[in-house]
């Protein structure tokens, strides 16, 4: 076939030629993923029609029935489960509060900074935001544990000290201030942490007017995460993943069960104590303490910690303390003079008052997806995929949430 006696063909190789000497298209800006924590939100709190950000993003993306989360339902170990993939007993950060054979007489807690901000305590996991900055992808992480100090020797390249009194709306125009940079300087993994929830969650209790009034009010930070997105011309193209630490359980004084009924005080060390508590017996009375602790009790059940059920993954990191004790949702593993709060969680992480939230939504997803529940270590390899980093060994199975992603 002759281009003379087929004209049409010459035009489309002139057409060819032309757009082989124009300069390449430029690329579109790089994907951005949110990850947003509200803590303490539990999975039905979507359902008291107070958060009409959050129920819109869920209604246009994905949401799941409820997403569990790891043994023990507690802020900081779920938290950095969410970002490394790996359940507490791997991750190293087993509980709030927490002790290691290595470390003699030193007790991690997150009230304790000159502890909680030694690397020591994290270096057992590598978060997301360490493997994104590895492979020069730029992190900011507006409060989120574990962010405010080197882990592995790396830190986001923007991130905040955590302080309280920040208000959740201060939190949003800071992540926004971030992405006001050129497209060169502006972060790609972004995390945002909101605490109003479970902070009114304990000290008034989940069915209370509080929660819902802090619920109104996160929801309203939400949307002026939107709006924001928006205005800069950003929302389309971000994928936002809402999630929380764990859910919330009524409690109250009435339902303790104290230490001082079960054994000598003196024959005991307590590593924690709440929904779920840690013991170690003192030099020369481990035998009492074994007895004592194993014996049937009516509202709490612990276990050696090479008993601790299967199911809970629990028990082989020497951060475990010897005995784990976890009360009957609704109760509290306490001692005398001190305080219960109207609102707890620890408890057993199948328990659906311990149900976490799970949202999505951005072009990564579909839209109109409920998913059945699933466990939290699923998150992890989500979040790489979307940022496009290869994933680090996990607990995690990405193939749990396939429904949730767009073709």
């Amino acid at each position: 076939m002759s281009i003379r006696r087929h004209p049409w063909v010459l035009l489309i190789v002139l057409a060819l030629a032309a757009c082989a000497t124009q300069a390449p298209l430029r690329p579109g800006p790089p994907p951005l993923t949110l990850l947003i924590s509200i803590d303490g939100f539990r999975s039905d709190y979507l359902q008291r029609g107070v958060t009409p950000n959050i129920s819109a993003l869920a209604a246009d993306g994905v949401r799941a029935v409820a997403m569990h989360p790891s043994f023990p339902s507690l802020t900081f170990p779920n938290h950095y489960t969410l970002v490394t993939g790996l359940r507490p007993d791997r991750s190293g950060i087993v509980d709030n509060t927490m002790e290691d054979p290595r470390k003699p007489g030193v007790s991690f807690s997150m009230g304790k900074v000159d502890v909680s901000h030694d690397p020591f305590w994290w270096d057992e996991a590598e978060p997301l935001w360490v493997t994104a900055e590895r492979a020069g992808i730029r992190t900011a992480t507006m409060f989120w544990p574990g962010s405010d100090l080197p882990i592995r020797g790396i830190q986001p390249r923007d991130w905040k000290m955590y302080d309280k009194k920040f208000s959740a709306d201060q939190r949003v125009d800071q992540v926004l201030a971030w992405l006001d940079r050129p497209a060169a300087e502006r972060p790609r993994f972004v995390t945002l942490y909101f605490d109003e929830v479970d902070t009114w969650g304990h000290s008034a209790g989940p069915d209370s007017a509080e929660v819902n009034a802090a619920l109104t009010r996160t929801d309203g930070s939400v949307g002026r995460l939107v709006a924001g997105l928006k205005a800069r011309g950003l929302f389309a193209t971000a994928n936002l993943v809402i999630v929380a630490d764990h859910g919330m359980a009524p409690t109250s004084g009435d339902q303790v069960a104290l230490l001082e009924d079960l054994l000598p005080t003196a024959d005991v060390h307590a590593v924690s104590l709440g929904p779920v508590a840690g013991f170690s017996a003192m030099p020369g009375h481990e035998g009492e303490v074994a007895k004592a602790l194993l014996a049937p009790h009516p509202h709490m059940t612990c276990w050696r910690k090479g008993d601790v059920p299967a199911r809970f993954h629990y028990g082989h990191n020497p951060r475990v303390p010897p005995f784990v004790c976890l009360a009957e949702t609704g109760w509290v593993i306490g001692a005398k003079g001190r305080g219960v709060n109207k609102g707890s969680h620890g408890f057993d992480p199948y328990d659906p008052l311990m149900d976490a939230l799970f949202v999505a939504h951005g072009p990564a997803f579909r839209r109109g997806v409920v998913l059945k529940a699933f466990d939290n270590v699923d998150v992890y390899p989500l979040l790489a995929r979307l940022i496009g980093v290869r994933a680090r060994p996990n607990d995690g199975n990405l193939a749990d949430l396939a429904a949730a992603l767009a073709p």
